[in-house]
């Protein structure tokens, strides 16, 4: 059924159609919508049976859900930027258990200073975490993401998390096509978990594993990451069979046939650049978008083999290695291992400044006449970043960051004197 609504209340009702027994809900911005949606449907009557539990923190909304997934319910739970991080203990242990939880992540940078806008700061900190990382490019990828999440999730015995882009998908309202219930269950089988706390066959979840077992567990992890790489584009075929539309997957090409310079992204940005891309397309220029819609596990031989045939690859990230430079990049680099092609980074979009078609534009132009520095910054203000470097420079008492760089632009009052 087609729908005019928001981004967060369309993933709530995906969620609800795939009948979760157990959510957790705590909120943070942007995230809050979805558990608000989900609490409307289980307090109607339209969800159910499902047991909404509030809890005091992210890290007691993760310890809710291994709790209730050990226990044998559907659960899920949903969260942002710095209660991400809340519950890191938390979703290291869902993933060393085995625990098929889906959690949405509403994409939001990472404090200090404080920004509630999107970048992919927070997902990108939990990379190595053990958990299956789906991007959505689009409100209907991210509807259609997290039903194939738990179908995923619960196959494999693995933790799966929907990153969204916080505000610019959350909170936008876009035209979906709503699966029915009947279309869903008969997608989705019911859960039947590996593992199971039962009174009548008691057993030990979690116990503790010394030096002479934990690397095994750990390459487990690892095999069933592997797995999920063959699993993602098949559940992928199946969803598009069964409801008429390609979503997810491990990554999807636009316009890279005949492209000499291809630019991989993951998130909604996608969208802007292949309107880009179509008008450079336009003035002849031969260029490409590479989505990738699986993070983790990463594809590389499916990046690979549409780089294989590009003379530059540009990966435009909204995350940042401090001290080193891209997070993706260095993933991409693995997949282009003795491939000869020009590699760029941008870093772009961080906080949630706007990426505008013109920028990008700019600067694919740049990577095309191969001017661009191996590791650029799009619309990065270099007048105050110097002007503050001169100020530490000048004295040892300089005054906080965030602080002087808002009085040098004018957001905020000059100190009195």
């Amino acid at each position: 059924m087609q729908k005019q609504i928001e981004g967060s209340r369309a993933v709530a009702e995906s969620v609800a159609l795939c009948r979760p027994e157990v959510i957790c809900a705590y909120p943070i911005s942007p995230q809050t919508h979805i558990v608000e949606g989900l609490g409307e449907l289980v307090k109607s009557g339209e969800l159910k049976p499902c047991e909404f539990i509030n809890v005091e923190s992210e890290f007691a909304a993760m310890s809710v859900a291994i709790g209730a997934s050990a226990a044998g319910a559907r659960s899920y739970t949903a969260t942002a930027s710095q209660g991400l991080l809340f519950m890191a203990e938390a979703i290291y242990n869902a993933s060393g258990l085995g625990l098929p939880i889906v959690m949405t992540v509403a994409n939001r940078a990472i404090g200090a200073p404080i920004n509630i806008w999107n970048d992919h700061s927070d997902s990108m900190s939990q990379r190595d975490c053990g958990w299956i990382q789906l991007f959505a490019e689009s409100n209907q990828e991210a509807l259609d993401l997290h039903i194939q999440a738990f179908k995923l999730g619960e196959e494999l015995s693995m933790p799966v998390m929907v990153c969204m882009d916080g505000f610019i998908l959350t909170h936008a309202y876009e035209r979906v096509d709503m699966p029915a219930q009947a279309e869903v269950d008969a997608f989705l089988p019911t859960y039947e978990p590996r593992q199971v706390l039962d009174p009548a066959d008691p057993v030990s979840i979690g116990a503790m594993v010394g030096p002479e077992a934990f690397m095994e567990v750990r390459y487990l992890a690892h095999a069933k990451q592997t797995m999920a790489l063959e699993r993602i584009p098949q559940i992928a075929a199946e969803f598009a069979q069964r409801f008429g539309r390609n979503s997810g997957g491990l990554v999807r090409d636009y316009r890279c046939e005949d492209a000499e310079t291809i630019v991989i992204a993951l998130g909604s940005v996608i969208g802007t650049l292949k309107d880009t891309v179509d008008e450079l397309r336009n003035d002849g220029v031969k260029i490409g978008v590479l989505g990738i819609h699986s993070f983790r596990p990463f594809p590389l031989a499916a990046v690979r083999a549409v780089l294989q045939g590009a003379k530059r690859v540009v990966v435009l990230e909204k995350s940042f290695s401090v001290g080193l430079g891209g997070v993706v990049s260095t993933d991409v680099r693995l997949a282009l291992s003795g491939l000869q092609l020009n590699g760029y980074t941008v870093i772009a979009g961080l906080g949630g400044r706007a990426i505008t078609k013109a920028s990008l534009a700019r600067t694919l132009r740049d990577a095309i006449a191969d001017k661009l520095q191996p590791l650029a910054f799009m619309d990065l203000d270099w007048g105050i970043v110097n002007r503050q470097l001169a100020r530490e420079a000048a004295t040892r008492r300089s005054g906080p960051i965030a602080e002087n760089l808002l009085r040098d632009i004018g957001t905020v009052a000059s100190k009195v004197h």
